[in-house]
Protein backbone atom coordinates (compact mmCIF):
# COMPACT_ATOMS: atom_id res chain seq x y z
CA UNK A 1 0.00 0.00 0.00
CA UNK A 2 1.40 3.37 -1.00
CA UNK A 3 0.35 6.57 0.70
CA UNK A 4 1.58 9.85 -0.75
CA UNK A 5 2.76 12.72 1.35
CA UNK A 6 -0.09 15.13 1.97
CA UNK A 7 -0.18 18.81 2.78
CA UNK A 8 -1.81 19.98 5.99
CA UNK A 9 -5.45 21.07 5.98
CA UNK A 10 -6.84 24.60 5.82
CA UNK A 11 -6.67 26.15 9.31
CA UNK A 12 -9.71 26.83 11.46
CA UNK A 13 -9.30 30.19 13.13
CA UNK A 14 -9.45 30.04 16.93
CA UNK A 15 -9.96 33.33 18.77
CA UNK A 16 -6.72 34.60 20.34
CA UNK A 17 -6.73 34.27 24.13
CA UNK A 18 -9.27 31.46 24.17
CA UNK A 19 -8.73 27.99 25.62
CA UNK A 20 -7.63 25.74 22.75
CA UNK A 21 -7.09 22.52 24.71
CA UNK A 22 -9.65 20.58 22.67
CA UNK A 23 -8.10 21.58 19.32
CA UNK A 24 -4.58 20.81 20.50
CA UNK A 25 -5.69 17.50 21.96
CA UNK A 26 -7.27 16.52 18.62
CA UNK A 27 -3.96 17.19 16.83
CA UNK A 28 -1.97 15.35 19.51
CA UNK A 29 -4.21 12.29 19.28
CA UNK A 30 -4.03 12.34 15.46
CA UNK A 31 -0.30 11.53 15.52
CA UNK A 32 0.47 7.99 14.41
CA UNK A 33 1.62 5.72 17.24
CA UNK A 34 2.18 1.99 17.48
CA UNK A 35 -0.49 -0.26 18.91
CA UNK A 36 0.25 -1.71 22.37
CA UNK A 37 2.16 -4.99 22.08
CA UNK A 38 4.72 -3.76 19.53
CA UNK A 39 6.98 -6.78 18.98
CA UNK A 40 10.01 -5.24 17.28
CA UNK A 41 11.54 -5.69 13.83
CA UNK A 42 14.83 -6.26 12.03
CA UNK A 43 16.46 -5.46 8.70
CA UNK A 44 19.48 -4.12 6.83
CA UNK A 45 20.75 -0.58 7.37
CA UNK A 46 22.61 1.59 4.90
CA UNK A 47 24.25 4.92 5.71
CA UNK A 48 25.44 7.24 2.95
CA UNK A 49 27.20 10.58 3.17
CA UNK A 50 27.73 12.91 0.22
CA UNK A 51 31.03 14.78 0.05
CA UNK A 52 31.58 18.13 -1.63
CA UNK A 53 31.42 17.93 -5.44
CA UNK A 54 31.11 14.16 -5.22
CA UNK A 55 34.42 13.78 -3.41
CA UNK A 56 34.64 11.86 -0.18
CA UNK A 57 31.32 10.03 -0.64
CA UNK A 58 30.91 7.24 1.89
CA UNK A 59 28.60 4.23 2.19
CA UNK A 60 28.35 1.85 5.13
CA UNK A 61 26.10 -1.21 5.42
CA UNK A 62 25.08 -3.37 8.35
CA UNK A 63 22.08 -4.96 10.05
CA UNK A 64 19.86 -3.93 12.91
CA UNK A 65 17.23 -5.11 15.35
CA UNK A 66 14.72 -2.91 17.18
CA UNK A 67 13.36 -4.92 20.10
CA UNK A 68 10.00 -4.77 21.79
CA UNK A 69 11.76 -2.64 24.42
CA UNK A 70 12.50 -0.09 21.62
CA UNK A 71 16.26 -0.56 22.03
CA UNK A 72 18.18 -0.66 18.76
CA UNK A 73 21.09 -3.03 18.16
CA UNK A 74 23.26 -2.34 15.11
CA UNK A 75 25.73 -4.94 13.84
CA UNK A 76 28.37 -5.00 11.10
CA UNK A 77 29.16 -1.27 11.36
CA UNK A 78 32.70 -0.76 12.69
CA UNK A 79 32.82 3.03 12.46
CA UNK A 80 31.60 4.08 15.91
CA UNK A 81 30.24 7.46 14.80
CA UNK A 82 28.20 5.86 12.01
CA UNK A 83 27.10 3.07 14.35
CA UNK A 84 25.89 5.64 16.87
CA UNK A 85 24.14 7.71 14.19
CA UNK A 86 22.19 4.73 12.83
CA UNK A 87 21.19 3.53 16.30
CA UNK A 88 20.17 7.07 17.24
CA UNK A 89 17.84 7.42 14.26
CA UNK A 90 16.17 4.07 14.99
CA UNK A 91 15.72 4.93 18.67
CA UNK A 92 14.40 8.42 17.94
CA UNK A 93 11.77 7.11 15.54
CA UNK A 94 10.73 4.31 17.93
CA UNK A 95 10.41 6.55 20.98
CA UNK A 96 8.05 8.86 19.07
CA UNK A 97 5.79 5.91 18.23
CA UNK A 98 5.09 5.11 21.89
CA UNK A 99 1.44 5.72 22.71
CA UNK A 100 0.99 8.00 25.71
CA UNK A 101 -2.36 9.52 26.58
CA UNK A 102 -2.88 13.26 26.38
CA UNK A 103 -3.27 13.33 30.17
CA UNK A 104 0.05 11.53 30.68
CA UNK A 105 1.93 14.00 28.50
CA UNK A 106 0.07 17.26 29.01
CA UNK A 107 -2.11 16.79 32.09
CA UNK A 108 -0.24 19.52 34.00
CA UNK A 109 -0.35 22.06 31.15
CA UNK A 110 -2.82 24.66 29.93
CA UNK A 111 -3.24 25.73 26.29
CA UNK A 112 -4.19 29.22 25.10
CA UNK A 113 -4.62 30.27 21.49
CA UNK A 114 -2.34 32.94 20.04
CA UNK A 115 -2.32 34.31 16.51
CA UNK A 116 -3.08 32.32 13.36
CA UNK A 117 -0.76 32.51 10.34
CA UNK A 118 0.09 30.37 7.31
CA UNK A 119 1.72 27.75 9.55
CA UNK A 120 -1.33 27.45 11.80
CA UNK A 121 -2.78 28.62 15.09
CA UNK A 122 -0.29 29.30 17.87
CA UNK A 123 -0.78 27.23 21.03
CA UNK A 124 0.78 28.90 24.09
CA UNK A 125 1.59 26.45 26.87
CA UNK A 126 1.15 27.29 30.55
CA UNK A 127 1.66 25.17 33.64
CA UNK A 128 4.46 22.61 33.91
CA UNK A 129 5.90 23.34 30.44
CA UNK A 130 5.45 27.11 30.42
CA UNK A 131 7.56 28.61 27.62
CA UNK A 132 6.81 25.87 25.12
CA UNK A 133 4.72 26.74 22.07
CA UNK A 134 3.09 24.86 19.21
CA UNK A 135 1.13 25.63 16.07
CA UNK A 136 -1.70 23.48 14.76
CA UNK A 137 -3.46 23.42 11.42
CA UNK A 138 -6.50 21.17 11.25
CA UNK A 139 -5.55 18.03 13.17
CA UNK A 140 -1.79 18.36 12.56
CA UNK A 141 0.88 19.84 14.83
CA UNK A 142 2.75 22.02 12.32
CA UNK A 143 5.26 23.66 14.68
CA UNK A 144 6.94 22.57 17.91
CA UNK A 145 8.98 24.98 20.07
CA UNK A 146 10.18 23.14 23.16
CA UNK A 147 12.77 23.60 25.90
CA UNK A 148 14.81 20.38 26.22
CA UNK A 149 17.87 19.93 28.45
CA UNK A 150 18.99 23.57 28.43
CA UNK A 151 18.35 24.24 24.77
CA UNK A 152 15.36 25.12 22.59
CA UNK A 153 14.38 23.09 19.54
CA UNK A 154 11.99 24.48 16.92
CA UNK A 155 10.51 22.09 14.36
CA UNK A 156 8.32 23.06 11.41
CA UNK A 157 6.37 20.26 9.69
CA UNK A 158 5.83 20.97 5.99
CA UNK A 159 4.14 17.77 4.79
CA UNK A 160 2.81 14.56 6.28
CA UNK A 161 2.13 10.93 5.43
CA UNK A 162 -1.39 9.68 6.18
CA UNK A 163 -1.28 6.11 7.51
CA UNK A 164 -5.05 5.78 7.86
CA UNK A 165 -4.47 5.62 11.63
CA UNK A 166 -2.92 9.03 12.13
CA UNK A 167 -0.26 11.12 10.46
CA UNK A 168 3.54 10.96 10.35
CA UNK A 169 5.72 13.97 9.57
CA UNK A 170 7.28 13.55 6.13
CA UNK A 171 9.26 16.75 5.49
CA UNK A 172 10.26 19.08 8.31
CA UNK A 173 13.04 21.34 9.57
CA UNK A 174 14.75 21.41 12.95
CA UNK A 175 16.75 24.22 14.57
CA UNK A 176 18.43 24.32 17.99
CA UNK A 177 18.95 27.62 19.79
CA UNK A 178 20.07 29.17 23.08
CA UNK A 179 16.96 29.61 25.28
CA UNK A 180 18.19 32.90 26.74
CA UNK A 181 19.47 34.68 23.63
CA UNK A 182 17.73 32.83 20.81
CA UNK A 183 21.12 32.42 19.12
CA UNK A 184 21.39 29.39 16.84
CA UNK A 185 23.27 26.33 18.02
CA UNK A 186 24.28 24.66 14.80
CA UNK A 187 22.88 24.87 11.29
CA UNK A 188 19.28 24.17 10.45
CA UNK A 189 18.58 20.56 9.50
CA UNK A 190 16.00 19.48 6.95
CA UNK A 191 14.54 15.98 7.15
CA UNK A 192 12.66 13.94 4.57
CA UNK A 193 11.22 10.71 5.96
CA UNK A 194 9.69 7.76 4.13
CA UNK A 195 7.59 5.34 6.16
CA UNK A 196 6.18 1.96 5.10
CA UNK A 197 3.88 -0.56 6.79
CA UNK A 198 5.88 -3.52 8.13
CA UNK A 199 3.00 -5.84 7.32
CA UNK A 200 -0.33 -5.22 5.63
CA UNK A 201 -1.78 -4.17 8.98
CA UNK A 202 1.30 -2.27 10.18
CA UNK A 203 3.07 -1.06 12.19
CA UNK A 204 4.49 1.74 10.04
CA UNK A 205 8.26 2.04 10.30
CA UNK A 206 10.97 4.25 8.80
CA UNK A 207 12.46 3.02 5.52
CA UNK A 208 14.50 6.10 4.60
CA UNK A 209 15.58 9.37 6.20
CA UNK A 210 17.41 12.12 4.32
CA UNK A 211 19.10 14.68 6.58
CA UNK A 212 20.48 17.88 5.03
CA UNK A 213 22.25 20.32 7.37
CA UNK A 214 23.17 23.90 6.55
CA UNK A 215 26.63 25.39 6.99
CA UNK A 216 27.19 26.85 10.45
CA UNK A 217 30.39 28.68 11.53
CA UNK A 218 33.27 26.31 10.71
CA UNK A 219 30.99 23.31 10.15
CA UNK A 220 30.30 22.67 6.45
CA UNK A 221 26.92 21.71 5.07
CA UNK A 222 26.18 17.98 5.24
CA UNK A 223 23.95 15.40 3.61
CA UNK A 224 23.28 11.97 5.09
CA UNK A 225 20.89 9.22 4.02
CA UNK A 226 19.75 6.43 6.32
CA UNK A 227 18.05 3.48 4.61
CA UNK A 228 16.37 0.58 6.36
CA UNK A 229 15.68 -2.36 4.04
CA UNK A 230 14.49 -6.01 4.06
CA UNK A 231 12.30 -5.14 7.03
CA UNK A 232 10.74 -8.03 8.93
CA UNK A 233 8.77 -8.26 12.18
CA UNK A 234 10.39 -10.20 15.03
CA UNK A 235 7.17 -12.02 15.83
Amino acid sequence: MTVAASSTATPTVIAPGSDCTAAFRAAYENRYTWEPGFGGYRGRCVWEQAGAAGEGDRRVEGSFVVGADLKAQVEGVEDQEVHKAIASQLWEVAIHRVRRSFEQTHGENTFTAGDTDAVGTEVIVGGKNTGDRYRIKGDVVTMVHRHIHGTVVTIFTESTTDTGSGYLSRSYTSQYADPATGESRGGQSRFTDTFVPLTESGPWVLSERLVETETFADTPAGRQVFRFEDLQPLV
